[in-house]
């Protein structure tokens, strides 16, 4: 598939996010959750202009031996209640509205955890969107930019993500999901962890080097 149909299909997920905040607010005068729509969509358009095209295909249809198939649907389907309730909470009814300071705040927070995410996917050709060993990919350990700091930084920058995003789009009950979401996070960062150290050659190793899985002197 060339790059720039699959530019064209990276909008698709920002527009579903939208449609289902903007529906269930019943209105679009959303200053805030047009802002994460448009750092969404620059995060897609930069991976498909920047990233390992062996990488995004992997992502979009990833190989045999998943051994995670709790975090995407569960994950998706807090993802999208979510968004729902951000649009009933803000557009509706204002059950927990954030400040528009802290929603500008946790805009900027947003905008540099994708740029994390973007910088962890650019140096590591062998980012899934699933928890597998990619043998038949030639995969190896990455040890270059974040890596150098933490084994999962993809994973940490989506975490800090989910938090931002949420403060962001400025509902505080649509972030009671995205913590469950961020819980299944956390089980598939030790999950991906153990499976890389006991079937990739030289991740131990490497484990070694980096102590630290998401967050340096914490976890």
């Amino acid at each position: 598939m060339p790059r720039f149909l699959m530019a064209f299909l990276s909008l698709l997920y920002p527009a579903m996010v939208g449609a289902l905040v903007f529906g269930s607010a019943g209105r679009l005068n959303l200053p805030f959750v047009w802002g994460v729509l448009g750092a969404l969509a620059i995060f897609g358009w930069a991976i498909i202009a920047f990233c390992d095209l062996g990488m995004i295909r992997e992502r979009r249809a990833p190989g045999p031996g998943n051994q995670d198939r709790i975090t995407r649907p569960i994950g998706g389907i807090m993802l999208m209640g979510s968004w729902v309730l951000t649009g009933l909470d803000v557009g509706r009814y204002q059950w927990s509205m954030i400040p528009q300071s802290a929603q500008l705040a946790g805009l900027m927070g947003y905008v540099v955890a994708l740029a994390g995410l973007f910088w962890a996917m650019r140096v590591n050709p062998f980012y899934s969107s699933v928890v597998r060993v990619q043998t038949e990919r030639g995969h190896y350990p990455v040890e270059v930019g974040p890596y150098r700091f933490v084994r999962h930084p993809g994973y940490a920058a989506s975490l800090l993500a989910m938090l931002t995003g949420g403060v962001a789009l400025g509902s505080g009950v649509a972030l009671l999901p995205l913590l469950g979401f961020a819980g299944l996070f956390v089980r598939r960062t030790l999950l991906e962890d153990r499976m890389l150290q006991q079937e990739l050659a030289g991740y131990s190793e490497y484990a070694k080097k980096v102590r630290y899985r998401l967050i340096i002197g914490v976890f």
